[in-house]
């Protein structure tokens, strides 16, 4: 009976499936995106969501319990002193997921796993700040604040100067340059 047995196994023995995703989590973090198949982007995601977590406190007994996992310095290393700090306010989810369609030679269901806060394209939009009201609120909103008197500006008069261009005198000109026979 497999109850209980939730995770996927990968078509892997358990040695090669951890000595696999310890291999992938090393490159996720060392290149902040890697390309794979579905199935093993969703087993990283779960191998290594809760080693991000565990780096953003920057402990000896962390280091150690990630660097188990990891197998890697370099990748240790970056962890907890570049990734740890980008990530430290976020809550979860630090990876992110995107389809790129299916392989060639075998029809797989590929994808882009990366870390959220690496991507360029995603980050630059500016998120407009959330308004949220409570219905029979009483206390101050952005409304209320905007629709204070603003100050009175005096409005300035800008006086042109008009220029006056003298145009040339065609028939003055034209009595001078031609000679009389």
């Amino acid at each position: 009976m497999r109850h209980g047995k939730k995770f996927n196994h990968l078509g892997r023995k358990t040695a090669h499936r951890s000595a696999m995703l310890s291999n992938m989590a090393s490159s996720l973090i060392e290149h902040k995106r890697i390309t794979t198949t579905v199935a093993k982007a969703k087993a990283l995601r779960v191998y290594v969501e809760p080693l991000i977590t565990k780096s953003k406190e920057n402990t000896t007994h962390n280091r150690r319990t990630v660097f188990s996992y990891l197998q890697s310095k370099q990748a240790v290393t970056e962890l907890f002193n570049e990734i740890s700090v980008k990530v430290a306010d976020r809550p979860g989810g630090y990876t992110r997921i995107i389809k790129t369609g299916n392989r060639l030679g075998d029809n797989a269901e590929m994808c882009m796993i990366e870390l959220v806060d690496y991507n360029e394209v995603y980050n630059n939009e500016k998120k407009a700040a959330k308004k949220s009201r409570r219905r029979g609120s009483k206390k101050t909103t952005d409304a209320t604040v905007e629709a204070a008197p603003a100050p009175v500006v005096e409005d300035a008069v800008v006086v042109e100067e008009t220029k006056t261009e003298e145009a040339p005198e065609a028939n003055a000109n034209e009595s001078e340059e031609k000679p009389e026979a």
